[in-house]
């Protein structure tokens, strides 16, 4: 079910009526074109089937914590272009922007000593930086965001190499850095997680359905607002329950098991640009530019600064992403934030739900649409197939996702 249902009936009092209004109501959604995340939400079910199927080790424990981890510098990249294609506008470099901002993080960490926060700070920073560039040159000048992040696309790759003295491999030895994608929170931290994200979810369902009646609109049935924070509850405890097993093979060499500490940090960005998108004004002007940039510029919306705040997000949240790759690969080399990275990263957030031709999108369907990705590359690599079929595969997912939101805009658009 969406979050915000908007039943076309009142405030109605009897659960089961109500229940049935909002099921009619997201039915017609559907039927009328505005699909969201249901392809990514079957699609992730529909392979996960599939794959488990065919190869049992794929719902292990270990794979299961390989997944998350596999997945999430691409998710973080995703959110941040969930801002640009919510404005019609695309952004290639984001990739090799990325590569920019795990060198300067190396560099910093292992050639000038710097603390972990210090080099995390400036990494970050120069993807807002990046970002700023970027969108000035989009919306002052007035080129073309294709055009624009092509040349960066190219120019970033040059950038990469020099500051790796062409093609030098920087190690990352900072333990703090290292744990971000290597490391577990322990068992009862991994339930203290989940416990504040079921309360803050359900806090926060409560004050929208308060909130909504305070002003006279119609309010989500007590049983609606129980199903989503219990459907929460239940997969999160499984899950955690699921991850809190010991992975490691040899037990007296290593103990591995818990959530996986990158989990929590995909979250935070997830509430984050929730927050942003859904909460505040700032957040729904992108929905606004997204649908009709005009409109919204005569609605008094300086369309001009959201184009720039796109990219500078995009870019900030792709330094995150580089961040998490350079941890996971304890290494930065010229090929961090190239070869696959892009295409994942735009076809974990297309998957997911959200629109190339903008104004449709959220930052949860990154999360969705990565972990699509990430299972197909995760459970094709387990049945033994190459790089050309998996790239094949994905493109061809990439392309179904992109024909279905095509079609489903034009039948919208003809209701």
């Amino acid at each position: 079910m969406p979050d915000d249902p908007r039943p076309p009936s009142g405030n109605a009092t009897h659960s089961s009526t109500s229940l049935r209004s909002i099921a009619r109501a997201y039915l017609g959604r559907v039927r009328g074109g505005e699909l969201g995340a249901l392809p990514a939400v079957l699609g992730l079910i529909v392979l996960c089937a599939f794959f488990s199927a065919l190869r049992p080790v794929f719902l292990s424990d270990l794979n299961f914590a390989n997944l998350l981890t596999q997945g999430a510098g691409s998710i973080a990249i995703a959110m941040g272009l969930v801002f640009v294609l919510l404005l019609g506008e695309i952004d290639l470099s984001a990739g090799y922007a990325s590569g920019v901002c795990a060198a300067v993080l190396a560099i910093l960490l292992t050639n000038h000593g710097w603390p972990w926060y210090g080099a995390v700070g400036a990494a970050i920073l120069t993807g807002t930086l990046i970002g700023l560039l970027l969108g000035v040159l989009v919306a002052k000048i007035g080129i073309p965001s294709f055009v624009v992040t092509l040349a960066a696309f190219l120019g970033f790759q040059g950038i990469v190499l020099m500051l790796l003295k062409e093609g030098t491999n920087i190690s990352i030895r900072d333990e703090t850095i290292l744990a971000v994608a290597n490391n577990n929170l322990s068992p009862v931290l991994g339930w203290v997680l989940l416990a504040v994200s079921v309360v803050g979810y359900a806090a926060v369902q409560f004050r929208q359905n308060r909130n909504r009646a305070r002003r006279g609109l119609s309010t989500a049935p007590p049983a609606l607002l129980a199903f989503r924070i219990g459907s929460l509850a239940v997969l999160g405890a499984v899950a955690v329950q699921v991850l809190n097993q010991e992975r490691s093979r040899n037990i007296i060499v290593d103990s591995l098991k818990g959530v996986p500490i990158v989990v929590p940090v995909i979250v935070v960005l997830l509430v984050a640009a929730t927050f942003v998108l859904q909460r505040t004004s700032f957040g729904l002007h992108f929905y606004a530019v997204g649908g009709n940039a005009e409109a919204a510029r005569r609605a008094g919306i300086n369309v001009a600064a959201i184009r720039i705040s796109a990219f500078v997000i995009c870019s900030s949240l792709a330094a995150v992403g580089g961040i998490i790759a350079a941890s996971r690969g304890n290494s930065v080399d010229p090929n961090t934030g190239g070869s696959n990275v892009l295409l994942l990263a735009v076809g974990a957030a297309v998957i997911g739900g959200t629109s190339l031709f903008g104004g449709r999108g959220r930052a949860v369907d990154a999360v969705l649409g990565g972990m699509v990705v990430a299972v197909i590359q995760n459970g094709m690599g387990l049945m033994g197939y190459s790089s050309g079929v998996k790239y094949a595969v994905t493109g061809s997912v990439l392309l179904l996702a992109a024909g279905v939101d095509a079609l489903s805009r034009r039948r919208s658009a003809q209701r």
